[in-house]
């Protein structure tokens, strides 16, 4: 997909001066005038003078940003890989949303169940064993209603054993009180299935993907050139413009590896920083929203708020020993050049200040 890009900063003011021509260009392509040595600021002239346009000296927002194009996505893309050899007999529901007890998918007819940890299945558990995945497991079984007589804690002891074969035969599995590996996978809470990597009837080995998951958050996904590492900082605020044309905003809540978008659109292939854009309205936000067609992230690098700008253009590079930039003020016929100060620059417009500046003033612009 052809990213779209818009980077509107000026940045620092680069001038060079063509002192035959007196004017002097700002490196984006604005003109500034050129005033020479014996036309020092303060001092009025005539309408014989007076510049070919003017604009007016405003208080406003200016705010240097990057327009990106993202995909809507849900966070924390991972795989869930087979624990062990077999044939998929019931293959996952692509976008399905699954909770604790439900089935990921099937594997030689019997259903790989989702049960909620953060302690990965690492081993069979059976009586005698003792560990935080025992003490999981037996959360588990008692919030799916198997827990009767079960004291959770971390030892799988002979009413564990019960308990598991009672959610076996819930199953229609062999109520053997074993939980081997291939039988659960745990996850931190419900997921959403975003791809199936193993189709009806593939056989899988050991290790090998059968789909892939994410949670139930919406997320953006977005990519920025190596150089734009500064807008990649967690709770960096973006606006972000959904298929449907609803703008909302986000912040930024990281970075991910390439491999991990998996959107299906190339993304991964591109080098560059991907970042992972949470919204604020969360699930609500991006409800009907299609996933599959491109949003726009607008990341802002900063903000200056209610400060005195002008057109670029109407900035004059000042000749003579100080140098430094000034304003051609116009008032009726006669005009006047003041020193100035300038600052950000942003959408064609650049800050000023100085005591001579207020809001309102009319200033003469170079003609374009």
């Amino acid at each position: 997909m052809r990213r779209r890009t818009t980077f509107r900063v000026l940045g620092a003011m680069t001038v060079v001066a063509a002192v035959a021509g007196g004017v002097a260009f700002l490196g984006d392509g604005g003109a500034l005038g050129l005033l020479g040595e014996g036309r020092g600021t303060g001092g009025s002239r005539t309408s014989g003078d007076l510049p070919p346009a003017t604009a007016t000296v405003v208080r406003t927002d200016l705010v240097q940003s990057k327009t990106v194009d993202g995909r809507l996505d849900f966070a924390q893309r991972r795989p869930v890989r087979s624990a062990v050899a077999g044939t998929v007999t019931v293959a996952a529901a692509e976008g399905r949303t699954l909770t604790r007890g439900q089935a990921l998918y099937e594997l030689d007819d019997k259903p790989v169940t989702l049960l909620y940890g953060p302690v990965p299945m690492f081993r069979e558990m059976r009586t005698g064993d003792r560990g935080t995945d025992v003490l999981q497991l037996e959360r588990n079984l008692r919030d799916l209603g198997h827990g009767a007589g079960l004291y959770v804690d971390t030892r799988y002891d002979k009413d564990t054993e019960t308990a598991v074969k009672r959610w076996q035969k819930s199953l229609n599995r062999e109520p053997t009180g074993k939980v081997g590996r291939g039988h659960v996978v745990f996850q931190p809470g419900e997921v959403k299935v975003v791809s199936v990597d193993a189709a009806l009837a593939d056989q899988v080995g050991p290790d090998e993907p059968v789909l892939t998951i994410a949670s139930t958050k919406p997320v953006v996904r977005a990519h920025l050139d190596q150089t734009d590492g500064a807008l990649t900082a967690a709770g960096t605020k973006v606006e972000i413009t959904l298929p449907s044309g609803k703008t909302v905003a986000g912040r930024v809540d990281g970075t991910v590896r390439p491999e991990e978008t998996g959107s299906g659109d190339g993304a991964g292939a591109q080098e560059g920083i991907v970042v992972e854009v949470v919204l604020d309205g969360g699930a609500s936000a991006a409800a009907g929203e299609d996933t599959k067609a491109p949003a726009s992230v607008k990341f802002v690098s900063e903000a200056r708020k209610g400060v005195l700008a002008v057109p670029v253009e109407a900035v004059l590079a000042l000749r003579g020993e100080n140098g430094g930039y000034g304003l051609q003020i116009v008032r009726g016929t006669t005009t006047t050049t003041i020193r100035v100060e300038t600052g950000m620059t942003a959408d064609g417009q650049i800050e000023v200040s100085g005591p001579d500046v207020r809001e309102g003033l009319k200033v003469g612009v170079a003609a374009s």
